[in-house]
């Protein structure tokens, strides 16, 4: 036997990387923690491209950032193995292939929705998502609610938004603030205790490893953060401009990309957090779609690849669709046009934080911690997460109001989805199609 060290492994050709990065847009289910967990698989234990504590660090820093944390973490190590193209390549390609499949899923959840096996799917779909939701709550909050101050705070958030109907941007804000006072007050209350830290084992070297200079391309430079900044600026105010022009202030398009801009910078807690928001905005006031096909869109998100917040390009193709952008003659073309506008303006702040804030993490690789404000706004999102769960169900459970009479199947399958869940603790693909095969056939007998 060899007492031979292993060596590094090679450099990562661009295309080789490109692959691998196409292949994790195709195989990413299982939300953001799936996710990371096929990104550590390949990358950290089977291709050894980055280390361990390499990339804890750069999920640290993703895991404060608002958006999803599982493409941004994608966006930043491809930036740091292959520089800017390399994470505008990784992180496109984690939501490209999730894209094209909602774009193809909303036609024909618009086009053909009104069959009986199409409405069947989603009858049995829909409790499952309240289901859904109901166990992200509880996962969220089993990790963030360790005392009452931020229990106060979870709940306070869900009567803002579920009774006196606030904004989510002022729920946030406020949360904040709380957080930012009470960690001054209180501080062991708003600072999450550091998790027991694993036992240093020896490992084969990386080809990005701990002791791994930072590469020149990712050395902070106050030119190099303004360049990214106004690039990043720049495209945004350019392609609004050209919506607006073409279609005017007012018009969907421009309306679309202002609001998930706002969006984009509001997803602390994940997509579940920031749906409350989107429904307030797109439903409510937009009505660029209706409750119901809220919940069909999540339904239709949970069941491919990519992050969950990928369903606003549902959203927009709706929205486009429904409004007939371009004509009656052209509703796929407008449903399209809005998904990709919805997409660029939902995931450009993601690309500009990891582009621009990155050197300034690659500054040092000691591990980041949460700040009170943060953890009380995550506090706040299990209250809002919950007020979703409410929303969902009044609409699945009751769906000629509250006055009329409990769907009984419904009520069945979302009792039968959250004991897989919870009891269980079944993936999300299989309950949806479990789910999905129950309300079919419910949907078939009753004619």
């Amino acid at each position: 036997m060899s007492d031979t060290p292993p060596s590094p492994p090679d450099a990562v050709p661009f295309r080789e990387a490109l692959r691998f990065w196409f292949k994790l847009g195709c195989i990413s289910f299982g939300g953001p923690a799936g996710q990371i967990a096929i990104m550590h698989t390949e990358l950290v234990e089977r291709r050894r491209w980055i280390s361990e504590g390499r990339f804890l660090h750069a999920l640290n820093y993703c895991m404060v950032l608002p958006g999803p944390e599982a493409q941004q973490l994608a966006t930043y190590i491809g930036w740091l193995m292959h520089r800017t193209w390399g994470g505008l390549v990784a992180g496109g390609l984690f939501v490209l292939p999730s894209l094209v499949l909602l774009i193809g899923l909303s036609w024909v959840y618009l086009a053909f929705g009104q069959l009986p096996v199409v409405a069947g799917v989603f009858y049995g779909l829909k409790p499952a998502v309240t289901a859904l939701v109901v166990h992200a709550a509880h996962r969220i909050g089993t990790r963030t609610l360790k005392n009452g101050w931020l229990v106060a705070i979870a709940a306070a958030a869900f009567a803002g938004i579920t009774v006196f109907g606030l904004p989510f941007p002022l729920i946030v804000a406020a949360a904040g603030l709380a957080g930012a006072l009470g960690g001054r007050w209180m501080p062991r209350a708003f600072t999450r205790a550091p998790g027991a830290a694993a036992a240093h084992r020896p490992h084969a070297p990386a080809l990005i490893d701990d002791d791994t200079p930072t590469p020149a391309h990712a050395r902070f430079s106050r030119g190099g953060l303004a360049r990214v900044l106004a690039i990043g600026l720049g495209l945004w105010a350019a392609v609004l401009a050209v919506l607006t022009v073409a279609f005017g202030w007012q018009g969907a398009l421009a309306q679309m990309g202002w609001f998930f801009t706002k969006a984009a910078l509001l997803t602390f807690g994940g997509a579940y957090a920031v749906l409350p928001y989107v429904y307030q905005g797109a439903v409510e006031q937009q009505q660029w779609l209706s409750a119901a096909q809220m919940i069909d869109g999540l339904a239709l998100g949970e069941t491919t690849p990519g992050p969950l917040i990928m369903v606003v390009a549902f959203v927009g193709f709706v929205g486009g669709w429904t409004q007939a952008l371009f004509g009656p003659d052209a509703l796929f073309l407008a449903g399209a046009t809005a998904a990709l506008v919805v997409t660029f303006f939902t995931f450009l702040p993601s690309f500009v934080f990891i582009l621009a804030g990155g050197p300034l993490i690659e500054s040092t690789h000691g591990r980041l911690q949460f700040t009170a404000p943060l953890t009380a706004i995550t506090a706040a999102v299990v209250g809002v997460i919950l007020s979703l769960a409410v929303f969902f169900g009044w609409h699945v459970l009751w769906p000629q109001g509250v006055h009329g009479p409990v769907d009984v199947g419904a009520a069945v399958i979302a009792l039968a989805a959250a004991v897989a869940l919870f009891r269980f603790k079944l993936g999300v693909l299989p309950v949806l199609g479990a789910c999905a095969a129950c309300g079919l056939a419910l949907h078939l007998v009753r004619g």
